[in-house]
């Protein structure tokens, strides 16, 4: 029996990201809420990599377990210092900032599995060329939150050279459960411990395509409103402290200049059609930038050095 499994979702665990001034959450969407979504687009075994938390996973896999027809592995998107680095079926949490090498070895000693995610990327952090001097059992050949036409492909090209050396892994990267599901890999098998031996021995297919547009955009708009909505409880003193929730946090900890600010470029954002405009700049910047790198790409994969094998 050939299964789905996404291996890189986010939810509200993996905190508050920045983009210039702004401030804005990495996703609003619960732990329980993505299972749900997950089970609904049928997928059989989701991966829960909050950047830099497993707090998000645990939840998941234990509200997983009322279902018969889906399991949780407990990962995390960890910000290594060249990069990030997915690790799976993990029992704690890596610290950030350490040195790749260190991230990995620490995912070892819990028995996990290490992967690189959009390893190629121009525009979050990514490995690169560093996926060749590190114990990785896995490289995304298909993220489905990269819409550029370059990041994939010079995944798939390195994946392709250095064929058998890394197994190739696809997923969405969702950040929301409106971006879930897109990207995903399968393999043969019945639960998490065949995934497992799937990716060890090179087995796994990637499937999918990268996000819609549309769908892009009404995370944003999601990840926006829900922002706001927290920002205004608290000027008006009704937002409730609540350590298990890493975004209310997040937002009683700003001042109230920044707060104000916040909910001014909110409504600015939403003014359509500003969100779709937004996007369609991001899209072109990332196209031109990506049709540069394209242009090149054989003589940066002739840099890489010739074929080789584990």
């Amino acid at each position: 029996m050939r299964l789905r499994a996404d291996l890189h979702i986010h939810t509200m665990y993996s905190g508050v990201g920045r983009l210039g001034q702004l401030r804005f959450p990495e996703s609003i969407d619960r732990p329980e809420s993505i299972v749900d979504a997950a089970r609904a687009k049928g997928l059989n075994i989701i991966c829960i990599t909050d950047h830099n938390s497993i707090e998000g996973a645990l939840i998941a896999k234990e509200y997983s377990k009322r279902f018969d027809d889906i399991e949780v592995v407990v990962g995390e998107e960890v910000s290594a210092a060249e990069g990030e680095i997915v690790g799976l079926w993990l029992t704690k949490q890596i610290p950030p900032r350490l040195p790749a090498e260190e991230t990995v070895r620490l995912i070892r000693e819990q028995g996990g599995i290490a992967i690189a995610p959009h390893p190629f990327s121009f525009h979050v952090p990514a490995l690169n060329e560093k996926v060749f001097d590190l114990d990785l059992d896995g490289i995304e050949v298909l993220n489905g939150g990269h819409v550029d036409k370059y990041s994939n492909t010079m995944a798939r090209e390195v994946s392709k050279k250095y064929a058998g050396r890394w197994a190739e892994i696809g997923s969405s990267d969702a950040h929301s459960i409106s971006t879930l599901g897109y990207a995903w890999t399968e393999f043969e098998g019945d639960g998490t411990n065949d995934l497992r031996r799937a990716i060890e021995e090179k087995r796994t297919i990637p499937c999918g395509i990268p996000v819609p547009v549309d769908r892009a955009v009404f995370w944003s708009i999601r990840v926006v409103l829900g922002g706001m909505k927290m920002i205004l409880l608290s000027l008006f003193g009704r937002l409730k402290p609540d350590p298990k929730d890493p975004l209310v946090t997040s937002v009683l900890k700003l001042s109230g200049q920044k707060k104000v600010a916040g909910i001014v470029g909110g409504m600015i954002y939403l003014i359509p059609p500003v969100p779709y405009l937004a996007c369609i700049a991001s899209n072109t910047w990332l196209n031109r930038r990506a049709k540069r790198l394209l242009d090149h790409i054989s003589e940066t994969l002739e840099k890489i050095g010739p074929a080789q094998s584990n």
